[in-house]
């Protein structure tokens, strides 16, 4: 298994010519994560992806831990946790799931991390918390601004710049304070300096695919601002990324939020679990923030830096710049609802690689 940068980078010269401190997370044993997750029992299944589980644990010292457990071992199954892991070791910011530590031996793959106490925000919005609401505008507010300034220091601050490639709901984990943690880099790719964008393998969710990425597979950081503009929309709304209008017929949230926004019909968007009880100003921006950031052309997105600043409302120039954007004056042409997703959907033909490609999945 391919980890010796990751150990080299951890622990080796480069942090500390930086003057940093030395890294926080650590091997762990096996025997030590079977005594932590009472061995993976059921009961401690916290969920369940693609990937493989996560389950509940609680080490020697009381520390509560999630455990990521690789489901079968394969060559590119330990590229994707390699990957992971040295991400992982490389980031460390307030709104990004830290690495306690990871644990490989024989044939089992184990990454640790912080438990957080409130799942994802998918399980918030359509799973197993969404009848309880326990997201008030607020909380979303504060979601919405972490989440984003996570990406941020990704494609920013990270030397190298970072891609994530599967920002969605489920990937937004949320603390005791529904602090927003941004999580699995199983899929993220390192930008060298100077490029514009990786051709890759497409792999992510459908609904928050970026066009250029799901037909060409050019993954770039503005690829994870369009999924962001998806998440945005979903976290305002409650509404999922994709909606099945009937057997045969679906619709992005995109295509449902825009007619609305030209009829300036916001309370249509919001959330009806929210009762009505938001700031109507900072749900305007935060759908026109989502709607610019969604926007099919990479090149007519704004950056991370720029939504941020959108976000937080530093600038009302640049917000009135914003609600007078061509993309809100008058409807603009597009292709059908159907023919983008489908579009999506068959991107393996179009490209040399098969995607890999997943549904969203419910907690």
């Amino acid at each position: 298994m391919a980890l010796c940068p990751f150990l080299c980078f951890g622990k080796g010269s480069d942090r500390s010519a930086r003057g940093k401190a030395q890294p926080t997370w650590r091997v762990f044993s096996l025997k030590e994560l079977h005594s932590a997750t009472n061995n993976f029992n059921y009961d401690n299944k916290l969920g369940e992806g693609g990937f493989g589980s996560v389950y509940w644990g609680q080490l020697w010292d009381g520390s509560q831990i999630a455990v990521k457990r690789l489901k079968v071992w394969s060559n590119k199954a330990d590229m994707e946790f390699a990957v992971e892991v040295e991400v992982l070791a490389r980031v460390r910011h307030k709104n990004l799931l830290s690495l306690r530590g990871y644990c490989a031996e024989g044939q089992e793959r184990l990454i640790v991390y912080d438990y957080m106490p409130n799942l994802s925000l998918l399980s918030h919005l359509h799973g197993q918390h969404s009848a309880e609401c326990l997201l008030d505008w607020s909380r979303r507010m504060s979601i919405a601004i972490g989440s984003a300034e996570g990406i941020t220091y990704l494609h920013h601050q990270a030397t190298p710049h970072i891609i994530h490639r599967d920002i969605k709901a489920s990937n937004v984990l949320l603390d005791a304070d529904f602090q927003a943690q941004v999580a699995d880099f199983g899929f993220a790719k390192l930008i060298p300096e100077g490029a514009t964008h990786v051709t890759t393998r497409v792999k992510g969710t459908l609904g928050y695919l970026a066009p250029e990425y799901a037909m060409l597979g050019k993954a770039s950081e503005s690829c994870d601002v369009y999924s962001f503009g998806i998440l945005l929309l979903e976290l305002a709304s409650g509404r999922k990324p994709i909606e099945k209008l009937s057997s045969t017929m679906k619709r992005s949230i995109t295509d449902w939020a825009l007619p609305l926004v030209f009829e300036k019909k916001f309370s249509e968007i919001a959330d009806p679990r929210l009762n009505g009880d938001y700031v109507e100003e900072e749900l305007k921006r935060v759908v026109y923030v989502a709607l610019v950031c969604a926007q099919n052309q990479p090149e007519k997105r704004p950056n991370m830096l720029e939504v941020v600043e959108l976000l937080k409302g530093e600038s009302e120039v640049k917000f009135s710049q914003l609600e007078n954007h061509e993309l809100f004056r008058s409807p603009q042409p597009t292709d059908s609802n159907e023919d983008r997703i489908e579009a999506a959907e068959d991107s393996s033909a179009k490209i040399e690689s098969k995607p890999e490609l997943k549904e969203n999945p419910e907690p």
